[in-house]
């Protein structure tokens, strides 16, 4: 067994190359994250996901793969899953009758009994945990072990990047939702990946192109947009942390900072699943302590802070340089005693591979909760 194999790397096209094969079996490649540029159509992705297993069994292959406008397979029988907000509107009517339609027209989903308290909420927690069973369900069917989901953000109104991804303002609303579609996805086989802590919903500037501050304290942060990760620490099996800086309790991007990682979300908070770095191409991981940085830099930085696993996305496109760069910087780091590897975190990493089969696609249509699952969703 690979000692510690921490990078999560992509690839360009929809088959593996040489070259392709040449990373994913380098013994500190752990994982593959998968984009849209990589779906052609089912078959195509079953036959993908099989080259990349028969390369390594242990690889993690994974995808941002949430609804709304997150989705990276939209065709070819992939269900359209509406954005998590919807389910944190089901909430939101409850107790609340329903209103009537214009005249010559029937009420929106008029009640015939009258409408109790808590009912909107068991309708929403119900549609997230289907959410949750048929995004797992379909992706494991092609091969995909594994989506970053659910989002733990609250949608404070202003950003951009956030906003429909998050399941509502209330921490306590978002948590039940993110338990209830965790408990969809682990019904299905999956494991779940909670982010982007401490919080991202509450900073208008994107962190794929700039760098987002959040001024607050962290007494405010922890009482709202860091409350989930309490909560569902014995729910929730992964954690990203955001490329946000925190300047009262960090000059560093979370990702980045052992306060964040060590002392609150693993100390404090008493988590101990494993820790995913956000991508380290985004324009929020570009710098650490004002100063330009590579990718090997980067990813040792957030490896050194707490980090398990290391992100590094979309440089697998033109001749791929910037992902060998990583694969032999880290090397090379490692031989020069800079990095050690962690047993412990390539323990968590195996922990999030699947521990059963998954229900072949055809197989797949005709499950009773399967779909019971469809029938549930907003």
């Amino acid at each position: 067994m690979t000692e510690h194999a921490p990078l999560i790397i992509d690839i360009a096209g929809t088959s593996l190359t040489d070259t392709d094969r040449r990373r994913l079996a380098h013994p500190l490649t752990g994982g593959v994250i998968l984009f849209a540029r990589n779906w052609q159509d089912r078959a195509q992705l079953l036959e993908l996901t099989a080259a990349m297993k028969a390369v390594r069994p242990d690889l993690l292959i994974c995808v941002d793969h949430e609804g709304g406008r997150v989705q990276r397979f939209r065709s070819d029988g992939f269900t359209h899953l509406a954005p998590m907000r919807a389910l944190g509107e089901i909430w939101r009517q409850d107790g609340k009758k329903a209103k009537k339609g214009k005249k010559g027209q029937k009420a929106q989903s008029a009640p015939t009994r009258k409408v109790r308290l808590g009912e909107g909420a068991l309708r929403a927690t119900n549609a997230a945990t289907a959410a949750g069973y048929v995004l797992a369900s379909e992706l494991r069917a092609c091969g995909v072990d594994f989506s970053f989901t659910p989002v733990l953000d609250l949608d404070w109104g202003g950003s951009g990047v956030i906003g429909d991804r998050a399941f509502d303002r209330d921490p306590r609303i978002a948590t039940l939702l993110a338990k209830s579609l965790a408990q969809g996805l682990l019904q299905a086989g999956m494991a779940n990946c909670g982010k982007h802590f401490p919080g991202h919903g509450y900073v208008k500037a994107d962190s794929h192109t700039e760098v987002p501050i959040d001024k607050r304290s962290l007494k405010k942060i922890l009482a709202a947009d860091a409350a989930p990760y309490q909560w569902l620490r014995s729910t929730i099996t992964s954690v990203m942390p955001a490329h946000v800086i925190y300047p009262k309790v960090d000059t560093r991007p979370a990702g980045f900072s052992t306060r964040w990682l060590q002392d609150i979300l693993r100390s404090q908070l008493g988590f101990d699943g494993a820790i995913f770095s956000d991508d380290l191409s985004m324009e929020g991981a570009r710098r650490i302590d004002g100063q330009v940085v590579s990718y090997t830099e980067a990813a040792v930085a957030a490896l050194q802070a707490g980090c398990d696993l290391v992100l590094l996305c979309n440089q697998s496109l033109g001749d791929g340089a910037a992902v060998d760069e990583l694969l032999d910087g880290l090397s090379a780091q490692q031989a020069q005693g800079r990095w050690q590897p962690s047993p412990e975190s390539e323990s968590r990493r195996l922990a999030l591979l699947p521990q059963t089969p998954p229900l072949p696609w055809d197989e797949l249509m005709y499950q009773p909760a399967y779909l019971q699952a469809l029938e549930m969703l907003p």
